[in-house]
């Protein structure tokens, strides 16, 4: 059974997310304090964390930017904050998606099964193959099937969409990439956000692997057209 760290000061929604995905045969667990959560977060092993951005004691945004490093599960923002700023900022922090107060619960549902989903899907029962398929893009190495990437024989600690947006374009080198394209490959139609997601997550791509990320040799702009990865 999956389990969901509900991170919420508002007793009514925490309960109410709390209903709806135990009904649809998820554990919970509820914590209302920003510190507290990121202590949970580190010390306790969940597969998704509703992550409300209003919180005593620390921010949504301080709890994203505190723990994505060390954990790679699924990060959803639960937000009234609608600008789209907000939203991007989240997404720069390592957020895997967000949605929107007032929301409906079975569309909440549907996206925490969606994320679940797609995590089991690239780390489920893979992590532990050790003879696999790798890429080799410099003195970076990209690990397809243990969902893991290493610079310089360090590894770097990758969310989901940042790695499968790498792999991507790591799997077909020297081809640009429009930003719609790229969106539709990652994210899909059905994704409430927009191909703004698209240059976050390239920029923090490149925080990581490039030697110089504001001059990426890497992962090329080419404007106007798109994204291209040199290799």
């Amino acid at each position: 059974m999956s389990k969901i760290l509900i991170i919420e000061d508002d007793t009514e929604i925490a309960m109410l997310e709390k209903d709806y995905l135990e009904i649809n045969g998820f554990e919970t667990e509820i914590i209302a304090d920003g510190k507290q959560a990121v202590t949970a977060i580190l010390d306790n092993s969940y597969d998704l964390i509703l992550l409300d951005l209003m919180l005593p004691g620390q921010n949504g945004y301080d709890i994203c930017r505190e723990v994505r490093d060390k954990t790679d599960i699924p990060i959803l923002m639960v937000t009234a904050r609608t600008e789209s700023m907000d939203k991007i900022r989240g997404l720069g922090l390592g957020a895997d998606d967000y949605i929107a107060k007032p929301f409906d619960p079975a569309e909440l549902v549907a996206r925490v099964k969606s994320h679940i989903s797609r995590y089991e899907r690239l780390v489920g029962t893979t992590r532990k193959a050790d003879n696999e398929e790798q890429i080799i893009v410099g003195e970076l190495k990209i690990l397809r099937r243990s969902w893991k990437v290493y610079k310089a024989g360090q590894e770097i600690r990758f969310p989901n969409r940042e790695f499968e947006l790498l792999l991507f374009l790591a799997e077909h080198p020297n081809i640009v990439f429009s930003k719609d394209a790229l969106f539709e490959k990652i994210w899909g139609y059905d994704y409430a956000g927009d191909s703004a997601t698209v240059t976050v997550h390239i920029n923090r791509i490149r925080e990581k692997i490039e030697n110089d990320p504001a001059k990426p040799e890497m992962i090329e702009t080419i404007w106007g057209a798109g994204y291209r990865l040199n290799r």
